[in-house]
Order: structure tokens, then sequence, then C-alpha cells
């Protein structure tokens, strides 16, 4: 690790006053409070206290600094940060963290070891302060203006190779470590940009810039890059374990609440129940068999017509005595909500009158055309967000609902022109990735405010700060596939460490499975295995053979995949799921635990094993395993036909096999039998699990 220097001349470096001298780029600083600021030209570049050992950095060229706060919640109260400045440069130190600006402007950042921790990549033959002389005139922060508009926004950090980088969200791809990765700062369908990354190095970087753009984590060179903002804006902490930065994180951005009792068991789902009669029978089902069941799900198209937000009367004649009679049972009803409005709902001609809708540049107005043309309801409008709110409660909330099934929350378009659309908030470009988090908002604020304290939404999509909204996200429309699955692996431990604690899958994938298949059978039983160590478990998917439609009016225009129940693959599945509903029932102790220790902490539900081994080089290096929760290790069989599989068990514990009883002490590999009912899950500091 390279040290902090001192702010001394080098030997050949020019005498007398820098300042004076007309060959140098040199720029002011002033002391603003507990925050330094740095001037040249027409930038502004403010640094500040923003928890403790955190910072957070702006940069504009704009007559005024913006002040959105975007992710981040309040500034928080004095943490006895120091401002020194110097003939030749600047610093500011907050506890374990330190930022120093030379003259030139550029931005390094250090522990309290003195070691570098991030870098700002400058090529400049002004910097006199460089290891050596470059002609190349990069500039680490770059503002390319718009002609007409703002910015383009370019952000360049020095990389160094042997790095780690975990975090970023939800892409489909099986990389945990990101380093080497290019990642779009956008969303799509199973695609959530989350942009807090952790470094092995020991900080923890978020992006906290809503705008479409991208990142690459090379190995020379890290760039962060937007097509329009008025701002550069992040925050950065310091910390010496990966528990330390993921709490200071969640400090900065917030909690998520205590999950609800019926969040910690099973959830039955699939696309979808055609009547109101259908889903009854199926929960009636599960009761007949005494299989615990803590949800059930009404899928999309129960509406006459997307945008009305109600049930429709033909198919779901009586939803009052439905909801009674499942909570009877001990089963919450959760209900999807879109944010399209197509042209001929009841509530279109209102909504574009009084502003409420998503804009777009140029063309009709239609950003999506599946069952009907379509326009988002726009959550960046608080207007927007009451009145969508208002509709739900009367036709859902008021009858009991108690859990929103908030999908398409990307949102999803019919065409990934992102230049095309614009908010009340901006042009999406500059600010569309925050429309998940101001989705999840308006449910949010409306269910506190009905009085409900403990808040949980699915959505198909998050950005950083989602989580205090009760945002329970899971992975999209996914294959249901073994490759499918080990994508699933990487995305949600890397929500988990972009601070999104809660997150689930389909069981099984959403689409491309006949429940006929035998050999669809081994990926169902052994996602359903992975399902129950995953902070919720939820069976869900569009299967095949699709069933006949109902009627042909309304939401019954769409179709229906095939039965989704734990018996709808045979014999041999159903006792393997039956098996794993019980594991799940056991830990609900446990997993309510663990549910508090995010809602106080951040604490990820589900996270890779260096978070809690930090000292355990292996642990760093693996990707085949995780931990649900400090004491219970899990190693998901990803692959077909796979009946052994080699385990690490991290250094520091005894590990305890559940399946034979037998233990092991830490730092070692053991070969495990995987038979088809039987997924490696290791316990430690005594906590049982009856099998």
């Amino acid at each position: 690790m390279r040290s902090m220097p001192d702010f001394t001349r080098k030997e050949g470096a020019p005498s007398g006053d820098f300042r004076s001298d007309s060959r140098f780029m040199l720029g002011y600083f002033e002391k603003q409070g507990d925050a330094l600021l740095y001037r040249y030209d027409a930038e502004r570049l403010l640094i500040e206290p923003w928890g403790a050992d955190s910072l957070r950095v702006r940069a504009s060229k704009m007559p005024q600094m913006p002040e959105e706060l975007w992710a981040l919640e309040g500034k928080p109260a004095d943490t006895g940060a120091q401002v020194k400045i110097s003939e030749y440069g600047a610093e500011i130190v907050n506890g374990r963290i330190r930022a120093v600006v030379n003259n030139i402007g550029k931005l390094t950042f250090y522990n309290q070891k003195g070691e570098i921790l991030l870098e700002e990549y400058v090529r400049n033959r002004e910097d006199m302060f460089a290891s050596t002389t470059s002609s190349l005139e990069v500039e680490a922060r770059e503002f390319k203006p718009i002609i007409g508009g703002d910015y383009k926004l370019t952000m360049r950090f020095e990389s160094n190779p042997d790095e780690k980088l975990y975090g970023m969200g939800q892409y489909q791809q099986k990389f945990l470590n990101v380093k080497g990765a290019e990642l779009e700062l956008a969303h799509r369908n199973s695609q959530a940009s989350v942009p807090f990354v952790l470094s092995s190095l020991g900080y923890g970087f978020l992006w906290n810039n809503p705008a479409i753009g991208r990142v690459s984590f090379n190995k020379n060179i890290t760039t962060w890059e937007v097509q329009s903002a008025k701002k550069l804006d992040y925050w950065i902490t310091a910390g010496d374990t990966p528990a330390q930065i993921e709490e200071a994180y969640a400090d900065a951005t917030g909690k998520v609440p205590m999950m609800p009792e019926y969040g910690l068991g099973f959830w039955q789902c699939k696309l979808r129940y055609q009547t109101q009669e259908e889903l009854l029978e199926v929960a009636r089902e599960y009761k007949r068999r005494q299989i615990p069941l803590d949800v059930i799900v009404v899928d999309f198209f129960h509406w006459p017509k997307q945008g009305d937000w109600r049930f429709d009367p033909d198919y779901w004649p009586d939803p009052d005595a439905m909801i009674a009679e499942l909570k009877q049972m001990g089963i919450e009803l959760m209900v999807s909500v879109w944010p399209m409005v197509d042209y001929r709902s009841e509530n279109f001609a209102e909504m574009k009158a009084k502003g409420l809708l998503t804009r777009v540049e140029k063309g009709v107005r239609i950003d999506n055309t599946y069952m009907g043309n379509t326009i988002q309801f726009d959550p960046t409008n608080p207007e927007a967000r009451a009145y969508v709110w208002d509709k739900c409660r009367k036709n859902y909330y008021d009858k009991g609902v108690r859990i929103f099934w908030l999908d398409e929350a990307e949102p999803e378009y019919t065409v990934y022109d992102f230049e095309n659309y614009r908010y009340h908030l901006g042009p999406n470009v500059q600010i569309g990735n925050v429309y998940p988090v101001l989705y999840a908002k308006a449910f949010f604020d409306g269910m506190r405010e009905a009085g409900q304290e403990n808040v949980v939404n699915l959505l198909r999509c998050a950005w950083a700060g989602s989580q205090k909204y009760g945002a329970l996200v899971w992975s999209g429309d996914i294959h249901s596939t073994f490759e499918s699955l080990q994508n699933q692996f990487a995305a949600g431990l890397n929500m988990g460490i972009a601070g999104i604690p809660w997150w689930t899958t389909d069981i099984g994938g959403f689409f491309g499975a006949n429940i006929y298949d035998e050999k669809y059978h081994e990926v169902f039983a052994r996602w359903f295995e992975y399902g129950a160590f995953c902070p919720v478990m939820r069976l869900h998917g569009y299967r095949m053979p699709y069933q006949p439609q109902f009627g042909t009016t309304g939401g019954a225009e769409c179709v229906s995949g095939a039965p989704n129940e734990i018996w709808s693959y045979g014999d041999e599945v159903y006792e393997i799921c039956r098996k794993y509903i019980d594991i799940r029932e056991q830990l609900r102790p446990y997993t309510r635990q663990l549910m508090k220790e995010a809602h106080e902490k951040g604490t990820p539900v589900m996270r890779p094993l260096f978070y809690d081994f930090p000292e355990d080089a292996v642990c760093w290096e693996n990707e085949t395993e995780y931990l649900f929760g400090p004491q219970i290790l899990v190693a998901p069989v990803m692959e077909a036909g796979q009946r052994t599989k080699e385990v690490y068990l991290p250094a520091g514990a005894v590990w305890t096999d559940i399946w034979t009883g037998k233990s092991y002490e830490g730092g070692t590999l053991v070969t495990v039998d995987t038979p088809l009912d039987k997924l490696p899950v290791f316990t430690r500091d005594g906590i049982e699990i009856h099998v």
C-alpha cells in the first residue's frame, strides 16, 4: 500500500509562489463549517463529513451546488471532522477516513493507517505531486457540456488490480466479484442498478446519482459515466470490516422496517390464478394437507384494464369474503399492482389532465404496448403517488390487503429509449433510476399513514435507498434453468451488499419450464431447497402447458400458466418441498432475529462468506457458498446431476453437517453427498436443524 504524502515540494519542482506561476493550474481552498471547498474556474468541489468515518463528495459547475439528497438521509450530526489547509493542498479527516486535495484539485482517500483507499485518475503535466509526469491531459472529474442542457459526467479513479469489489445490485451474470465487469447504470426487467460497492481494501462507495449511465471496473482504471447530470455526487466510508462498512452505509441511506411475521414463512404464487374460487381452493388444499402457508398471491390482470387498480367483478365477485376466509386460515393476500395506465382505463383521462403520467420527448405518448397502449404513472410527482395510493387504498387496503406486489418497477418499456422519457423531477436520463424508490415510497407512506407499522411490499426493482420504504426485491422474469439459478446466487448476495437485505427469486425460475418435464423437476427441487434459505421463500412461475382462458373480457384476456403448487411436480418433488418448508418453519426464531438485525443495523440476511470471516482469505475467493445469517452456511447445488460437492468451511469456527451430525474444524475443504433431497447446509454455535 502507498502511504499518504506530506505537502512538501518535490526535488525539481519550481520554486517560489506556485499561485503566481501561470504555468500551474492552481485552485483555491475554503473551510465552510465542517466541510472543505475547493474552487477552480467554474467548478466547486465540496467534501463534507456525512456520518462516522464517512464523507460526501459533490462537484458541480452550476451557479449553485444542487442540494438533492437522492439516496442519502439528511446530514448527520457533527462528527468532529477536522479541515486543514496548507500552501500546497488541503485535507479533511473524519474518523477512519482522510481526504487529501492537492493544488490542481486531485482527490485521494486514505484510511487511518495512511493507506490509499481510492485515488482519482489524473494525467496532467501540472500535477507537481504525481510520481511521473504525463502529457495525456486527462481529468478525473469531467463535465462535458451538452449544448443547450446540462453536462455529460465522467468520474475516473485509479484501479488496484488486486482489489475485489462486491455489490452494485442485481445483474444477470454469475460473477460475485464485479472487479473487471462493466455494468449499466440503468434498470431493466431482472436488472436492478443499486450503485453501492464494497471493496476488499476497506471502503464502501455509493454513486449517489440516479442518471442513466455505465461503470467500468477495469484493471487499469475505474470509470463512472452518466449521460446527463447537474452534479457529481458520491459517498465514501472506511471500515476495518465489511460489517462496519455495511452498517455505515445503512446509517447513511436508511434501514428496512421490521419484517412482519408473515414474511418469515412460505409464500405461494403462480402466473396466474384466474378466479377467486381457484385461488381459495389452492389455499384450502394447503390447509387440508397441513402445509404451513403465510402468503398467497393474486397476480396481474385481475383488473379490468391496466390503471383501474381494482378487482374485476366478473372473476373476483366478493374480494371481501375471499380476504376474510384467507385471514381465518392465517394466510395474507398479496395483490399485484402495475404502474401502467391503459388509454382505455377509467382513470386515464383524469390522470393525464392532472399531469400524473410519464411524458415522452417525441412521438406518441406510449411507453409500453403489453395488452394495450399504456403510459406509466409518474411516482416522482407527489400528487401522482397520492392518487395511485388512494385508488389502491379504497379498492384493496380497506378490504384487508396488507401486502402489495409492485410489479414493473423499473419501469419496463417496450423500447428502451431512455432519453425519450421525462418525469416530474426531470428527464429520465438524468433521474430515471430513482423510479422504483419513489414507487415503493408511494405505498409505504400510504400504509404507514393508515396505521400499519411493519410494511413489506414486493418490487421487481430497486435503487439505493429503496430498503427504507419496505422494498422486498425479487430478481424478475428469469429462466427456469441451472444457469439462471447460478446468476441468481450472485445477484442475491450482491443485492444484500448493495444495501437491499430483503431479496427473493421466483423459486423454479419464471418461464421456460414444463411441469411434466422430469429434467426440470431437478431444477425445481434444487431451487426450492435454495429458496428455503433466502430472506423470503416465495414460489412463483409461468409454467407450461398454459391453461385455457376462463373468460374473454377484462383481465381474462391474459392467459394463465400451468398449476404451480408443490404437489404439481410429482411425489418425489412434493416430499422434498414439504421437508424444506418444515425446515423454514423451524428457523422462524432464527430468521426473525436476522430480520431484526437488518432492521436495526442494515445487516444483509444472506451474505458472502467474507462478511463474517474477513480474516480468512479463502472466503474472499469463494463464489459457490453463502451465509444465511452468521450461524448457517449454505452451498447450493446449481448443476444438473451433481451428487457430491466440495464445501469450504471458514476458519475460526466449528461447523456441523445438518444431515450427518458430523462436525469439522473451520479452514478445511470437505466433500459431501448431495442426493436430490439434500442441500449442503452446515451450522455453528449450537444452532440445530432437525431433518
